[in-house]
């Protein structure tokens, strides 16, 4: 009886994901967001390095990657009512730094290689954080609100000022951070907002100071559906817009941020304005 042979195993290179990211409709030039599930994009050779690389290779010179990287922040299961953290905790919770801080692990792999990658900066509001590579990356990441750090002046607010897209290669719909900033923007009433006392390291030592943001582990007002961004996502890619194709063997879209930004505040207004 003949030896049956086992397949050879498929790897994907950064050549073939360049090549799939421009198929794609990723440019020179471009500034785009990336979510990532790295098991969906298959084995790389080169791991989650060669994802980046081919980013960096489809946008060139002149563009800019960026990731949403969070940070892994413990001590929110500490917080009291008031959102302070008890005097017996304070001095062992780590601070936030955003040269050092890892990204959260729920955002997957890519976030925290993308923010360890040489010449990758990281915004300074440490739950809304994003870390970026590129022309753009200072910009994009610079003076960064330390409130409500997905409205005015932070780094996804900048993304659709400069016609920026959002790249989900193989991720849930669910886990577009775009739409927090959509959220923020949309007038409907009773959003919830969670205020919480966070530590950060300074070259005088920790300083704690407390922080408000609208709320974006659960749906910003009651009433809404917890799978909404997906919907959401669903809804504008039924429209006939974004780009449909697969980065390595993950089916991926590819969508402007300026309008899908827009489509979702009209989208919560209609159903959440009240």
């Amino acid at each position: 009886m003949a030896k049956r042979i086992a397949p050879e195993p498929v790897l994907r290179t950064r050549a073939s994901l360049r090549a799939d990211l421009q198929a794609l409709g990723l440019r020179a030039g471009d500034i785009v967001m990336v979510h990532a599930a790295m098991r969906r994009v298959g084995r790389l050779l080169g791991g989650p390095d060669a994802l980046i690389g081919a980013l960096l290779d489809a946008v060139g010179p002149t563009g800019t990657v960026l990731a949403y990287t969070d940070w892994e922040a413990d001590h929110e299961a500490l917080l009291d009512a008031d959102g302070r953290i008890p005097p017996a905790w304070r001095g062992h919770v780590p601070p936030f730094d955003p040269v050092a801080s890892r990204a959260a692990r729920g955002n997957g792999v890519l976030a925290e290689f993308v923010r360890t990658t040489p010449g990758a900066l990281r915004s300074g509001n440490p739950g809304a954080s994003v870390a970026a590579i590129g022309a753009r990356a200072a910009w994009l990441t610079a003076d960064h609100p330390l409130d409500y750090g997905y409205g005015a002046g932070s780094p996804l607010a900048r993304l659709v000022q400069a016609g920026g897209r959002v790249l989900m290669a193989g991720a849930p719909l669910d886990t577009m951070t775009l739409l927090h900033h959509a959220e923020h923007l949309a007038r409907i009433p009773g959003k919830r907002v969670r205020r919480g006392e966070v530590p950060f390291a300074t070259p005088e030592g920790v300083r704690w100071r407390m922080t408000e943001e609208f709320e974006t582990a659960i749906p910003v007002v009651p009433g809404l559906d917890e799978d909404c961004f997906a919907a959401i996502v669903r809804d504008f890619l039924a429209n006939g817009r974004g780009a449909h194709g697969h980065v390595g063997a993950a089916p991926s879209v590819l969508v402007d941020a300026a309008p899908i930004c827009a489509f979702a505040v009209a989208w919560l207004e209609d159903r959440a304005g009240g």
